[in-house]
């Protein structure tokens, strides 16, 4: 299921994943009104300054990427599945991201107006791992390791959520990947923006490693305070960012949790974060008043 199907009545057969409930017309209208106007304003709403996305991502076309995503996702769910790990669609940590995202989502198309096309997905899988992540096209899963562990409050959860939808909102994978492929193709930048060549058959080939791809420094910090923007504007406490950071790096001993494996952190991780809390902390003001 997706987030455009009924959360009340799911089908019998699918995955648990974000799905719109029932609401009344307004919030309905709302809601909309909110992400058109985002996608229409462009990032230059934005709060925090990350710069615009690098051209590097067009040698990857984002539909064939977004395709392997959507393959590889449904692998990860089809093994958590037979191993009775995927949470069932009553689990309360299941419902508590749901209801998450449910306030997330409508602020993502200011960042990537593709985002309004996509079909969002979070699932949760029974694990040990301290770990979350968003594939391309929204497709988003936690595991209880890193909500039990770390003993998340939902402001925090929002934080995790935000900066992981922040990734694949900024196409850092598509960026990564065309980095690390374009050399030995013997493609560049140029050759690709004139219709030249394309990554497009690296993509599709390249879609299982999504789940390992390293980003740099650069692009953690965009996620974070894009992350951040997006969870306040969803009503969530900006300072969440901090203590959550905090916990990671709590967290961190014994060879650290799986998500740092992927999300390394910096030493003025929290320093950064810092400096942006009064960025958008009136946007946290304005989604409690409604």
């Amino acid at each position: 299921m997706c987030f455009i199907c009924n959360l009340k009545t799911p089908s019998a057969d699918a995955a648990p994943s974000v799905q719109r409930p029932q609401s009344p017309r307004w919030q309905a209208r709302r809601a909309f009104l909110l992400a058109s106007g985002a996608t229409a304003a462009g990032s230059v709403l934005a709060q925090v300054d990350v710069g615009s996305s690098s051209s590097l991502r067009k040698l990857v076309p984002a539909e064939t990427l977004e395709t392997s995503a959507r393959q590889q996702y449904s692998q990860v769910l089809a093994e958590a599945r037979s191993k009775g790990a995927l949470a069932q669609d009553g689990h309360p940590q299941l419902q508590r991201l749901h209801a998450i995202a449910q306030k997330l989502i409508p602020h993502t198309a200011q960042w990537n107006s593709r985002s309004r096309e996509w079909k969002w997905q979070v699932n949760l899988i029974g694990s040990k791992q301290i770990n979350a992540w968003c594939m391309p096209g929204g497709k988003i899963a936690f595991y209880t390791g890193i909500l039990d562990q770390l003993k998340l409050t939902d402001d925090e959860a929002a934080m995790i959520m935000g900066h992981e939808m922040a990734h694949a909102l900024r196409e850092h994978a598509r960026e990564r990947l065309a980095k690390s492929q374009a050399t030995s193709f013997g493609l560049s930048i140029a050759s690709q923006l004139l219709g030249l060549g394309s990554l497009g058959d690296v993509a599709a080939n390249l879609g299982t490693q999504l789940l390992t791809l390293k980003y740099s420094r650069d692009d953690e910090t965009e996620s974070d305070l894009v992350g951040l923007e997006i969870a306040a504007r969803g009503g969530y406490k900006p300072e969440a960012s901090v203590s959550l950071w905090q916990k990671m790096q709590a967290a961190s001993g014994n060879g650290g949790p799986s998500f740092l494996s992927t999300h390394p952190s910096g030493a003025n991780r929290i320093q950064e974060l810092e400096a942006n809390l009064p960025k958008v902390q009136h946007l946290y003001e304005q989604a409690l008043k409604g």
